[in-house]
């Protein structure tokens, strides 16, 4: 899953980033809404995560903007005010779910998940495919009985291809659905993480190679 934080708090900011990375995301981060507004012209997010009191462009422009390009990114606004008002009102923007500070982590992520969860077609909380289970909410792999310990990258992989029920990913699909912008497109990180997540699945193998396309389940 990639998601964009967007919140003018840096430390609140990065810290947010850090959780979320430690449960398989790719987390781009930015402090204001103008770097805001450039990254969601660039990048597909599935979700963004976003403090309505922004410097420089307002949250509230941010989320008219998401909704104007038609994306599909699913918007979780945050702000420091509980007022219901406040909330109706960010959820007509085009929000599309809305958590006042401050909040647990733990919350934030189930939301985040959840919110993820709709920007693809409608599938079960746990994903099951060619013997593999896969739980994102718990993060947990099971390979018939075995439970299978991945790293955060190898699983936001496996996940990905997990979602794409048979279909072919591209390195570059993978690279952008389990990597932030901060990695370089031309490394063979993507390589080696499914050599890596193959060896830890077992025998016989359940990713496929499909010459010049990319891989699947």
């Amino acid at each position: 899953m990639r998601v964009l934080v967007v919140e003018d708090e840096q430390l609140l900011a990065d810290a947010v980033a850090t959780g979320l990375r430690r449960e398989a995301m790719a987390v781009d981060v930015v402090y204001d809404g103008a770097a805001a507004l450039e990254r969601i012209e660039v990048n597909d997010y599935d979700v963004v995560v976003l403090d309505r009191d922004l410097p420089l462009v307002h949250g509230d422009d941010v989320c008219r903007r998401i909704v104007e390009l038609g994306m599909p990114t699913r918007v979780l606004m945050l702000t420091a005010s509980g007022d219901v008002s406040d909330r109706v009102e960010g959820l007509e923007l085009g929000a599309d779910d809305y958590l006042p500070k401050p909040f647990a982590f733990s919350e934030l992520t189930a939301r985040v998940r959840a919110l993820g969860r709709r920007t693809t077609v409608a599938l079960p909380p746990v994903l099951e495919r060619a013997g593999i289970k896969l739980d994102p909410n718990r993060r947990e792999v099971f390979r018939g009985e075995t439970e299978v310990q991945l790293a955060p990258k190898e699983f936001a992989v496996l996940e990905v291809l997990m979602r794409s029920e048979g279909a072919v990913v591209s390195a570059e699909q993978l690279l952008e659905k389990a990597w932030d912008e901060n990695t370089d497109p031309f490394t063979n990180v993507v390589r080696v993480t499914v050599m890596t997540l193959r060896r830890k699945l077992g025998e016989p193998p359940v990713i496929v190679t499909v010459p010049g396309s990319g891989y699947r389940i």
